[in-house]
């Protein structure tokens, strides 16, 4: 019997990535895991700079990446400051600008240079009402060359305020009071044919809850709508926003929704949740465009998808315990093995590694992911809870985590479940993928 409380013991080589899998466990380039929540992406040139709050005590920290993909760990922005949740980049003017919520204020910080060097500036009382406590959102209109702070500051009535050349804030330029659409926070605002979107979510603590969309023609307002992006026993798969971002290439303009999945404490274990989304600008709505593996060109802006190598299927591997294969209309080979626990598990053999970090996706069901835990043990290593690399295990029929296995077709993989009394799995295969060049 696997114990119940498992190690998550996955550790990544140092590699460049390849694909951007939401809930999964990102790595930076150094494969120490990214570290920057509630956060925020700013363009310069060529590199995309993400900015967000450590998990442990949330002082700001910066990473940079020339694909939306592999970052690099530039390091805390402001060390002596912490507290400071949802951080987001501004440029008024000539120096530049980071805000984020602490100790129910809104707080400043200023600095001469884009990376590094920011020192507190002010505690700012968010017009018209002088209100503090707020989530933090960041929206830069490139049309007017204008930054806007979004808040949820009014008794939880979400606002946009202007931020003028001197990093104050200005007037509320408009707020969701006008419609009465009720208490909501994490904004962000996208723009695209001349609306502008305004997603939120609702007030559930860390727990994820249907996020929602309202468009304007004016950043004035008055705002309207309020429709999911996702199917709503979805959760916005698992996720609360954070920031939208536009990707304009040459071939199409792709927007990304960028979101966390906190976990129960929105601590070290909380990962993200990007995704491009669709804008009918006809309807006024946004839905998110999930797959479980992505990427855009930021070049072209074109996003595509993994390319399966090779699959295993798990009617073919060796099944112990009460294991039983049987038919399944919706598995790749129409077949899946049952009845997978503790005691009763699924071991593949001869899974081919390539001696570094490498995508692998588990095809399988659980009849409630709440109710317990898939686990896989990689050659000699602990059972690892598949969770513990990907916060949507369980929720979609594919699970994708990094791994590092052994180069060639040498490595054993043994799946699986455990949980409360009944809890168990329904496995399909293992699925691989073809390496991209870096």
């Amino acid at each position: 019997m696997r114990p119940s409380s498992l190690l998550a013991c996955a550790v990544p080589g140092v590699l460049g990535a390849s694909w951007i899998a939401p809930g999964a466990v990102w790595y930076d380039t150094a494969g120490t895991k990214i570290d920057a929540h509630g956060g925020g992406v700013v363009k310069r040139g060529d590199t995309f700079y993400w900015i967000g709050h450590a998990a442990a005590n949330q002082t700001p920290q910066l990473y940079s990446s020339t694909d939306l993909i592999n970052w690099q760990n530039l390091g805390k922005q402001a060390s002596s400051v912490t507290g400071m949740w949802r951080p987001k980049i501004a440029k008024p003017n000539g120096s530049y600008w980071l805000f984020g919520q602490q100790d129910r204020y809104v707080l400043s910080l200023k600095s001469a240079n884009f990376v590094g060097g920011y020192g507190q500036s002010a505690k700012v009382h968010i017009p018209p009402n002088d209100y503090t406590y707020s989530d933090t959102g960041m929206y830069w209109d490139e049309d007017t060359d204008t930054w806007y702070l979004l808040t949820s500051a009014d008794h939880n009535i979400v606002q946009v305020n202007r931020i003028n050349s001197d990093g104050v804030l200005g007037p509320m330029a408009s707020d969701l009071r006008q419609i009465g659409a009720g208490a909501y926070e994490a904004p962000g605002i996208v723009k695209a044919d001349g609306v502008y979107y305004l997603i939120v979510s609702g007030k559930t603590g860390w727990r994820s809850n249907p996020n929602k969309v309202f468009w304007s023609t004016s950043i004035n307002g008055p705002w309207t709508g309020g429709s999911d992006i996702a199917p709503q026993d979805q959760n916005t798969y698992g996720s609360q926003n954070t920031f939208e971002l536009t990707v304009k290439g040459s071939q199409k303009t792709t927007y990304i929704y960028m979101g966390d999945a906190w976990d129960s404490k929105g601590g070290a274990s909380s990962n993200y949740v990007w995704a491009p989304m669709n804008i009918n600008s006809g309807a006024h709505t946004i839905t998110i465009d999930y797959h479980t593996m992505w990427k855009v060109d930021v070049n072209t802006g074109v996003v595509s998808y993994p390319t399966t190598l090779k699959r295993y299927e798990a009617e073919h591997a060796v099944l112990s315990g009460r294991t039983v294969v049987r038919d399944c209309s919706d598995c790749v080979s129409k077949r899946a093995v049952h009845g997978v626990s503790d005691a009763s598990e699924v071991t593949f053999h001869n899974i081919t590694g390539t001696g570094s970090r490498q995508w692998l996706s588990f095809h399988y069901s659980v009849g409630s992911p709440e109710a317990g835990e898939a686990y896989i043990l990689v050659n000699d290593e602990p059972a690892v809870n598949i969770s513990s690399l990907n916060s949507r295990a369980g929720y979609h029929a594919s699970t994708p985590v990094q791994l590092n296995l052994k180069r060639g077709d040498v490595n054993t993989i043994t799946f699986g479940a455990i949980g409360s009394d009944g809890f168990e799995a329904a496995v399909d295969g293992i699925e691989l993928f073809e390496e991209d060049e870096e």
